[in-house]
Formats: C-alpha cells, structure tokens, sequence
C-alpha cells in the first residue's frame, strides 16, 4: 500500500518533515519547490507509515484504497512523478531548534498581518524559547486570504486556519486585530517597542492590463470580486453587473477558476458554504450563461493547476469547453499522455473539446492565444465587449485590418492577472516588482543597505506567488535571518514592557484580541448552524465588533 497527495494540497511541507524514508518530493530546497503544483508520494519508496496523513493540515493525503472514486487519477499523478527520477530512501535531516543567546533577555517581534504569511512567521518565531510576538492586522478576524480568497467551495483548503488558530492561541503569542499599523499605531511605535518588526501583510492591489477602455464601468478586477463573494468588509457593499449573459474573465491562473465556478455554478453548490450571504442574494438572480476564460499563451502554459481544472469539470451543471483548433495550435507539440500533472490538465481540456453542449447547462469556455487589445464602450461609458489579438503571447494592436483580432460581446470583464503589493509607510518599495526590497527576509533600502530591525515576508516578499504552504519556507528564511541578526547584536535593545505596549495600542484603537475573536468566530458558526453551513460571516466591521463584546448588545456567542 502507499499513501496518496490529492487535490487541494497546500505544499506547506508538513508531510516532508515527517516522512521516515524522505519519499516525498519536492522538499524545500528542490530546484522545483516553489513552482509545483503540489507535493507527490513516490510509490515504489512509501513504507506504509501513514505520517504523512496525520501531519497533512488539510487532509488531502489518503492511502491509495481510501482515494475518493473522483480523484483516482491522483494515483497516476502521484507516480508519474517520479517517472525517471530515482529516489533513495533516506533519513529525514535532524530537527535543531535555535535558541536564543543567553543573557539577552527575551525577543520580541512585531509581525504586520495575520495571514498565511504572518502565521508561519509566527509560528518558527515561538518555537524559539524567548521569543515573544505580537500580531497586528487591520481587520477584526485573522487568516487573511484563508478567509478573504480561498473559494468557498474549497473547505477543505480552509482547515489549515485550523493551525493557524492554534499559532495565534500560544502563550508568546499576542494578537492585536482590528489595529491598522500607520493609522491607529505607527511603524516607528513599533519600532520603539520591539526588537523587529516583519511586515508580512500581503499584497492588496491588482496588476494592471494597460489598455484601452480598461476605466470603463464593469471592468473590475477578480481580486475584487472575490473579495466581494467572500464577505471581505472592504468589498461586501460591491455591486456586479451580472444581468448580463457573457462574462469575460481575462487570464487563467486558479483564481480566474475560482472566478468562473463562482459565476457559471448553480448557486445550489454554495448553499452550504460560507459564502457571503449577499453574494449568494445576488447569484441566485443572475443572468449570466457563459464565462469566458481568456489567457495569453497556450495549454501548456496555463496557469492553472490540473486539480482546479479537475474540479471544475466535475461541477454538476456547466459545461466545460475548449477549442480544438486553439489546443492543436500549441508549439510544444503533441500531448505527453504519460502520468504527469501536464498530462492531465491536457487530457481534460481534449476531453473538454469535444464535450458536446447540454441543453439546459451554463458554460465556461476554456480559451487561449487571445491577447486583450482593448475593451470597448457601449457609448454610455460600459464595457460591452473585448478585442483579442489572435496571434499569441506579445501580439500587439496592428491597426484594422492587417492582422486577426476577435471581439467577444460582454457585459463583465474581469481581469486575473495577477496581484500586486501597494507601498507601505516606513518600509522601501520596488514599483516595478511591488515588493519591499530584501535580501533573505532582510529589508534593504534603494541602494541595498539593510534596514535595521525591519524584516519582510509572504507576497511583499516574493511577489505574489505560490500556494498557502509557500509561506511557510518564505517565513522560515526570514525568521532565521531575523534571529542571526538578534544573536550577533545587530537589533537594538528594547525597554519597553508588554504593559507600555498595551497602554499605547489600546488608547488608540478598539483592539480585538484573540479572545474577542474567538467570539465573532463563534457566533458566525452560530447564525451557519441555523442555516445549514459552515458559517455566516459578518459583513462589517461593526457587526464583528459587535458580536466580539456580546456584553455590550452583540450577538452572544456558541455554547
């Protein structure tokens, strides 16, 4: 028997540090770590001890007689892998804890968000005996994107807010939500009060596609639109045309699948999801039938993962559909029907091709080649279609007539190419990346010289990149950089108490601990439990303030 990585894996590489015999791959370190789409189990080495399953924090690994009916091809796909490759079983490397340099009292760090990437970096802070951390993030509840961008639809992703949970309760952990750095308490405060201070903040703005027409009304971007079907407080008031039949998603990465389902699905699938209950108001009464999914560059290149494009076609009423002409037309010739990741997203969109229609069913249509040239006015200042240029990555606009462009009618455009970092007060920033400048974690000014005490992590880092498991290695670089610094006295000394932090941060703002947040959580799986799911988010922030103190009138929590 082996054991099996399905769809859903969040590569955090929890199950590498457990595998007895090292036959999981890649492992961080691996020229390909950061860009696979999962984690795989070589069949031929497992040894049946099943640690992998319980150290897996989103419960996507099953041994191969347990792997669901819909997922057997991730039998395949595991081994395929490994097709070529030889792997030697092998020891894991020891685990060695840092510790802190005696005498120097405890560390402590600030860490800017409550994301994934702030929780792994807060995590290998406190497994150091000494460190002490406090959180900070401008929302009420913590998890960022776990909560804010994970589809609703994928619980099975959300469990690793489970482990957060557990991070963000431990003794040298302080959580200080609903507190924004800049506004209520400035870098400089924290720099005054703490030995380091990470900004681990995410990245919340969106690439932008540089053309013609892109300021109409109903060209949003998906950033948005996922906020806004989440229950994000910044977005829960949007609006979206969805009156309209056609929807143009423009790129293809897993959010643009996200997208699509959300649209295309009978709302039926998210009636038990999490799922904002005004976004749920208003997809009931949608119009829209078909979504377009639009990408730049072939097959081969898309962006999606198999598992995504896996789950999508699985959704019961959409249809699925590619262009024969658009899949044979891929440079890298023909489909390598082995056992691979490529292997099945390629099979699935040949199946997709020729899928016939349903009557009765909504459509995501599958495309590639098209390059956005400009999207055109209705002549009331609305988006009411999409130019293409038909010639494949780089076509630019010829003029009329000289070179094939197709316009696709829509009513909603919503572009998926990419999130972006927004410049954050006190730390350097690169414009053209959209990340703070750094060396392993180390914030560096414009003409590289490190930044003392300032450290950075997750897409400000890195760019936006990578899965939820991506930041646990990201964080890992750069609490170790972080704490070399504090062992060779780089850090200043501080002499502040974890009472003058209080005093300064709670007489500025209305600060939700963690015990606070415990009862908004709690009270949302309350109002879920009445209507069947998993819960029902608060919209705003004052309903989270609210729920969060029930003494004073909010709603009480779970019992």
């Amino acid at each position: 028997m082996t054991y099996v990585i399905t769809r859903g894996c969040c590569s955090d590489s929890s199950c590498v540090a457990v595998c007895p015999v090292q036959c999981i791959r890649p492992r961080p370190g691996d020229p390909d770590f950061t860009t696979t789409e999962q984690l795989y189990i070589d069949p031929t080495t497992c040894i049946d001890c099943g640690a992998c399953m319980d150290a897996c924090p989103v419960s996507v690994i099953h041994p191969d007689y347990e792997v669901p009916t819909h997922l057997q091809d991730y039998l395949q796909v595991n081994a395929g892998y490994f097709a070529g490759r030889e792997v030697i079983p092998e020891a894991p490397s020891p685990v060695t804890r840092p510790i802190l340099p005696p005498g120097r009292g405890p560390l402590r760090v600030a860490v800017i968000g409550a994301g994934p990437a702030a929780c792994y970096a807060a995590a290998h802070l406190t497994d150091v005996s000494g460190v002490e951390v406090s959180v900070f993030d401008r929302l009420p509840t913590p998890t960022g994107l776990v909560r804010a961008g994970v589809a609703p639809d994928h619980m099975t992703t959300k469990r690793i807010s489970d482990y957060f949970r557990s991070v963000l309760s431990r003794p040298s952990v302080r959580c200080f939500f609903n507190v924004s750095v800049g506004r209520d308490v400035s870098l400089a405060d924290l720099r005054r009060h703490f030995h380091a201070v990470i900004f681990a903040g995410g990245a919340d703005d969106d690439r932008k596609l540089g053309i013609p027409g892109e300021e109409l009304l109903g060209s949003r971007s998906a950033r948005e639109f996922v906020a806004w079907y989440n229950g994000h407080p910044d977005h829960a008031d949007s609006e979206f045309d969805l009156d309209g039949g056609r929807v143009v998603v423009i790129g293809n990465g897993n959010v643009a699948l996200d997208v699509a389902r959300a649209l295309a699905a009978p709302v039926a699938c998210f009636e038990d999801t999490d799922m904002s209950s005004r976004a749920l108001t208003a997809l009931r009464s949608s119009g829209v039938s078909e979504v377009v999914v639009a990408a730049r560059r072939g097959p081969r290149q898309s962006a999606f993962s198999a598992g995504e494009l896996l789950a999508l076609t699985q959704v019961p009423g959409i249809d699925v559909t590619a262009m024969a002409d658009e899949l044979l037309r891929d440079p890298s010739g023909d489909a390598p029907y082995g056992e691979s990741s490529l292997a099945l997203k390629l099979r699935l969109l040949d199946e997709a091709a020729q899928r016939p229609r349903t009557a009765g069913n909504r459509s995501i249509q599958l495309r590639f080649f098209l390059t956005p040239l400009a999207l055109e006015d209705d002549g009331h200042g609305r988006v009411a279609s999409v130019r293409f240029a038909t010639g494949g990555p780089g076509a630019a606009d010829p003029g009329p007539g000289t070179a094939p462009t197709e316009t696709i009618e829509a009513t909603l455009v919503l572009r998926s190419i990419g999130f972006r970092g927004r410049a954050i007060d006190g730390f350097p920033f690169d414009d053209v990346t959209g990340t703070i400048p750094n060396r392993e974690g180390r914030v560096v000014d414009l003409s590289g010289k490190a930044v003392v005490g300032l450290y950075c992590g997750g897409w400000a880092k890195r760019g936006a990149s990578g899965t939820i498991g991506t930041n646990r290695g990201c964080a890992a670089e750069t609490v170790a950089a972080l704490l070399s610094d504090f062992s060779m006295g780089l850090l200043p000394d501080v002499t502040s108490s974890d009472d003058d932090v209080d005093a300064v941060i709670r007489a500025r703002a209305d600060v939700v601990d963690f015990s606070d947040w415990q009862r908004i959580d709690l009270a949302e799986r309350k109002l879920g439990k009445q209507e069947g799911r998993p819960r029902v988010k608060f919209l705003t922030v004052g309903d989270m303030l609210a729920a969060a103190r029930p003494a004073a009138g909010g709603v009480p929590p779970l019992v």
